[in-house]
């Protein structure tokens, strides 16, 4: 495989984890009492965790390659 064909799966596979987190973390919420909205910022929260994770890691692996 080329290396952007391995970048994009990489970003898909990113992405696709993040939305099942985000919908994990939306259906706690909501089985835990909260309210649509309350479940809805707690799943963006989670999503936005998940890819700010994988940018930090990306940018540590980054800086020890170089």
């Amino acid at each position: 495989m080329s290396g952007l064909t391995t970048l994009l799966l990489t970003i898909c596979l990113v992405m696709v984890f993040a939305v099942i987190v985000a919908a994990a973390a939306g259906k706690l919420a909501r089985l835990d009492g909260a309210t649509y909205p309350a479940a809805c910022l707690r799943a963006a929260a989670a999503f936005a965790a998940v890819l700010t994770l994988a940018a930090a890691i990306t940018a540590a692996l980054a800086a020890v390659m170089v």
